[in-house]
């Protein structure tokens, strides 16, 4: 497994990449997202441990999506299947990507617990059971703090986390190592990852402002609230289709790099 650098550019056709390959299979791509969204949901609803466990799911949910776009990306049609890639590439695989899994979700309720400390867990609480959203909450200077410390721990845990999923199941990287890797990788190319995620920020900033000089123009600002919501879930599934791109251009697999069954699992 190499290593590739890549200049701050790069980030731009990403972004490219996964709009392309999206339109290639929208419908295939946005259901495949849509699944991914339900599937977490399911899993919070389970009692007690709900939380835990949708944020255990998570990279094996996200490297469904990026082995879906590899799929489209070659011009073939992503089956429902292919959402659960993690779980059908062996044993071994299978329980890499659980234990990955369950680092992600120590790591992150860790993290929520560190922003307990600013408000009394407030926000955590919010964030990871649910519940009413209030102006004098959100005014709170112990709420604020701990948003923007929970916001300020989680992007170390996102790099970490970021090509972990891929280089577990292309590359057969255990998963401890795959953290040291992804965060390497993106510490590397963190040029191309900023300029990537601005593209991708400034994208739904114009969406936004698109959508409400139409609903302006059609004299309905209330058509802006009911337009947006489905544009959102668009643009944020093109985003995790662009996901596939940033690890594809950071690495290149050597053949004692891919494990037995990874490569063919559809």
């Amino acid at each position: 497994m190499k290593l590739h650098i890549v200049p701050a550019r790069t980030g731009l056709t990403w972004v490219k990449l996964g709009i392309t390959t999206f339109i290639k299979q929208p419908l295939a791509m946005s259901g495949l997202f849509f699944m991914f969204m339900a599937l977490l949901s399911v899993a919070t609803m389970v009692p007690f441990v709900g939380a835990a466990l949708a944020l255990a799911l998570l990279p094996a949910a996200t490297l469904g999506l990026m082995a879906a776009t590899q799929e489209a990306a070659k011009g073939n049609f992503p089956m429902p299947s292919i959402l659960i890639s993690a779980f059908r590439a062996g044993q071994q695989q299978m329980r890499a990507m659980l234990v990955l899994g369950a680092l992600y979700a120590l790591g992150f309720l860790i993290l929520m617990g560190v922003s307990a400390l600013f408000d009394g867990g407030q926000f955590a609480k919010l964030y990871l059971v649910g519940g009413k959203i209030t102006e004098e909450l959100v005014l709170q200077s112990g709420f604020q703090t701990a948003m923007w410390v929970a916001m300020g721990l989680y992007l170390p845990l996102s790099l970490l986390f970021w090509h972990a999923p891929a280089l577990v199941h292309w590359h057969g990287v255990s998963p401890v190592k795959s953290l040291f890797f992804s965060f390497m990788a993106c510490y590397k190319n963190f040029g191309a990852l900023t300029v990537f995620g601005l593209a991708w920020t400034g994208l739904f900033v114009l969406a936004t402002i698109v959508v409400a000089l139409i609903s302006s123009l059609l004299g309905n600002p209330m058509l802006a609230n009911v337009a947006m919501f489905p544009v959102a879930l668009v643009i944020v599934a093109m985003f995790f289709t662009s996901i596939y791109f940033t690890f594809r251009d950071s690495f290149e697999a050597t053949p004692t790099d891919v494990p037995d069954g990874a490569e063919n699992v559809s």
